[in-house]
């Protein structure tokens, strides 16, 4: 091993350590300190090691997770970058933290959960075995720019890993067309039928083919622009899955039950989390775990056994009351927990918490293309009305015109306090923060309760 790199890992390891014992995780300075030392570490540090990826715009951390799960339950020898730092930075970071000094990885196995964006550059330096693209949707305009520039940018990092199996979502029409003109093996995932009754109003990201921009025919919606999608035009049209959920067999507020098909053998699974778009990350994570060579019992079985991801669907003891946060950061994630709750027929509280900093994204105008209404059409189940956050405002403004009471509306702008309404009676409530929201608000639930920290 270079000098170089080896500088570059006790740099990284040191300074991780620091931050840690700081309370901060350490992750995305000690690969920035790493980088300037050795430009080509993250190539150093994977080789050798079985790399799979996760990326997409909505559910990578939370099948991640899932992945990790049977990872484990087969015994693999592995790592991961649970924290969720996924840009390159945050990765070569992680790399570093768990190789030795002189930069030899003792693991066999790494799972990398991968900004949508920064694959481009990733792609060029990871031995990818494995890569997961989930779905693609409108997320943050002021930094990704439109949605087929992320496309691109996926489909870019693609030509740097030939060698690597693509586990697609069949059922966006996006993601699907990654698979065009490529050497890359292909095993497809998705859902043969709809998951919801009555679905939240959603705006299409992808009403037009991508080929010939004639409007789509779908003959089912699971929710977005996702499902049976195809092109009376040019028949450009979705795949049949070889990981398929052929039947939703329950669908509560813990978790969902479900028949998934892997390559024709059926199962019944439990999902140990609620929501449609967690029925779609438990098929991508079979779909993984086919790819990697664990037996299918192992994977159906971790699928309800593993541990949420920080902020998504975690459950906490505020005061007298059972709370759960569920991260949101796009109008096709916000409509998805808004089926949840709109599905759910017990009375709760409902806190929003909308940020507009850099890892949020700016332009907050996506909350417009949210389906509040549903939930302003059920405001009676509704005991509380909470709103907090840099532009809480602006939430609070969204909600009047959604249709909410105005004087139900409670802006509460410090956290403490905010947790403390939460906790002041035993209905159960949903926290929905922005991204660095979460981290705040997290960070104030930590200084009540015995939470893990967010790298943990």
């Amino acid at each position: 091993m270079k000098l170089k790199t080896r500088l570059a890992v006790a740099v990284c390891k040191a300074s991780g350590a620091m931050l840690r014992r700081l309370g901060r995780g350490g992750t995305n300075l000690p690969g920035k300190l790493a980088l300037k030392i050795d430009k080509n570490i993250l190539g150093e540090l994977s080789r050798g090691v079985k790399v799979t990826v996760v990326t997409g715009t909505n559910g990578k951390t939370t099948t991640s997770r899932m992945i990790e799960q049977a990872f484990a339950d087969a015994g693999l020898k592995y790592f991961s970058n649970k924290s969720g730092a996924n840009l390159l930075t945050g990765i070569i970071a992680v790399f570093a933290q768990h190789c030795t000094l002189s930069g030899k990885c003792p693991y066999t196995h790494a799972l990398i959960e991968c900004d949508e964006a920064a694959f481009r550059k990733t792609s060029e330096f990871l031995p990818v075995e494995c890569l997961v693209v989930n779905n693609i949707f409108r997320d943050q305009l002021d930094r990704y720019g439109e949605i087929t520039h992320t496309l691109n940018a996926i489909r870019e990092g693609i030509t740097h890993v030939p060698d690597a199996t693509l586990c697609l979502n069949a059922d966006c029409s996006l993601t699907a067309s990654l698979a065009e003109k490529v050497p890359n093996k292909v095993l497809w995932f998705g859902v043969n039928v709809p998951i919801y009754e009555n679905a939240a109003h959603e705006l299409s990201d992808a009403p037009y083919c991508i080929h010939c921009k004639t409007e789509y025919q779908y003959d089912y919606i699971t929710y977005g622009h996702l499902g049976g999608f195809r092109c009376p035009k040019c028949g450009y049209h979705r795949h049949e899955p070889d990981v398929a959920v052929t039947k939703i067999l329950a669908a509560g507020a813990d978790s969902s039950d479900i028949e998934l098909s892997i390559c024709g053998r059926m199962h019944e699974v439990h999902v140990n989390l609620p929501g449609g778009y967690n029925i779609y990350n438990a098929a991508a994570a079979a779909a993984v775990s086919h790819v990697v060579g664990i037996n299918e019992e192992t994977a159906v079985s971790a699928l309800g056994q593993f541990e949420c991801g920080f902020g998504r669907a975690e459950q906490f003891t505020l005061g007298k009351a059972q709370a759960r946060m569920m991260l949101v950061k796009n109008p096709a994630g916000f409509n998805q927990v808004i089926n949840l709750i709109a599905h759910d027929k017990g009375t709760c509280k409902l806190a929003f918490l909308l940020n507009d900093r850099f890892a949020d994204g700016t332009d907050i105008s996506w909350i417009w293309d949210v389906d509040f209404e549903t939930l302003a059409e059920q405001e009676a189940r509704f005991t509380r009305i909470l709103v907090s956050g840099v532009r809480a405002d602006d939430m609070a403004l969204r909600l009047k015109y959604a249709g909410f009471t105005t004087d139900r509306i409670e802006v509460i702008r410090e956290y403490d306090a905010l947790l403390e309404q939460v906790g002041t009676d035993e209905t159960p409530a949903f926290l929905m923060p922005t991204y660095t929201a979460m981290f705040d608000l997290r960070g104030e639930i930590a200084k009540h309760t015995d939470v893990k920290a967010f790298y943990e």
